[in-house]
C-alpha cells in the first residue's frame, strides 16, 4: 500500500465532489443553444466529473479516503447518492466480491461474453428498482425549478456517458480475455495524461488489484 499524508484523501475527495457540485449548479442555470459547441464540451466534462464522483467512492469503499471510518463511510454514502443514487452498502458488498472472487461465477463484475452483453450484465447486477424510482422522482421534481434540457443534458447523459467510461476502462479492457496473473487483471501503457482523463488512473489495473489500499490519485507510481 502507498502511504500518504492523513486527510490528503479527503482533501481530494472534498476537491472533487466540489467539482461536480459547482458544475452541476452552472450547468443547471445555463441559457444555452445546442449550436454552441462548448454544451458539448461541458457534457465530457460532467461526465469525467461523474467518474470522479464514483471512484472517490470506490476509494471509500477500500477505506482510503480518511482515518476516520465514519468520514471514510459518510463520503462513500454521498458520493454514490450523488452519482446516481446508488446505495453504498450493496456497492460495497458487491466490490469486495469482485476482489476476492475476481473472473469466477462468484464474481459480480465479470461475464463471458461481448462488450454489450457484459455491460449490460454489469448494470443490471448493481440497478435496483428503488434507485429508479428516486431518480424519476428527483428528476420531476427538479424540472419545477430547472429547466428539462439542462437536466436531460447535464445531469442524465453525463452519468450514463460515464456508466461507459467506468465499464470499459475500469472493468472490460482490463479483465477482459486471458490473463497470466493472479488477479486475471492488466494495465493500460503507461501513459498517465491519457491514464488520468480515461478513469482516473483504472486503466493501471492490475497495479489496483495488487495493491488494493492505494488510493486513485497514488495508482501511477506502482
Amino acid at each position: 500500500m502507498q502511504k500518504s499524508p492523513p486527510n490528503i484523501g479527503l482533501l481530494i475527495a472534498l476537491i472533487v465532489i466540489g467539482s461536480w457540485v459547482t458544475s452541476i449548479a452552472l450547468l443547471m442555470q445555463w441559457n444555452f443553444s445546442f449550436t454552441n459547441p462548448l454544451v458539448y464540451l461541458c457534457i465530457l466534462v460532467q461526465m469525467h466529473l461523474y467518474t470522479g464522483l464514483f471512484i472517490t467512492a470506490h476509494d471509500a469503499m477500500h477505506g482510503t479516503i480518511s482515518p476516520n471510518k465514519n468520514i471514510n463511510n459518510f463520503t462513500g454514502y454521498l458520493c454514490t447518492f450523488l452519482y446516481a443514487s446508488f446505495w453504498y452498502p450493496q456497492l460495497y458488498t458487491k466490490h469486495h466480491l469482485h476482489h476476492s472472487h475476481v473472473h469466477t461465477a462468484e464474481d459480480p463484475d465479470y461475464h463471458e461474453g461481448g462488450f454489450w452483453a457484459w455491460y449490460v450484465r454489469f448494470i443490471r447486477n448493481y440497478l435496483s428498482l428503488w434507485q429508479i424510482v428516486v431518480m424519476a422522482a428527483l428528476f420531476n421534481i427538479l424540472k419545477l425549478w430547472i429547466p428539462q434540457q439542462n437536466l436531460l443534458l447535464f445531469w442524465v447523459v453525463p452519468s450514463l456517458l460515464s456508466t461507459l467510461q467506468l465499464f470499459y476502462f475500469g472493468t472490460y479492457q482490463p479483465h477482459k480475455g486471458e490473463h497470466d496473473n493472479q488477479y486475471f487483471a492488466r494495465s493500460q501503457p503507461k501513459n498517465h495524461v491519457l491514464a488520468f482523463f480515461s478513469c482516473y488512473f483504472f486503466g493501471y489495473h492490475y497495479e489496483h488489484h495488487h495493491s488494493p489500499g492505494t488510493p486513485w490519485w497514488m495508482l501511477w507510481k506502482r
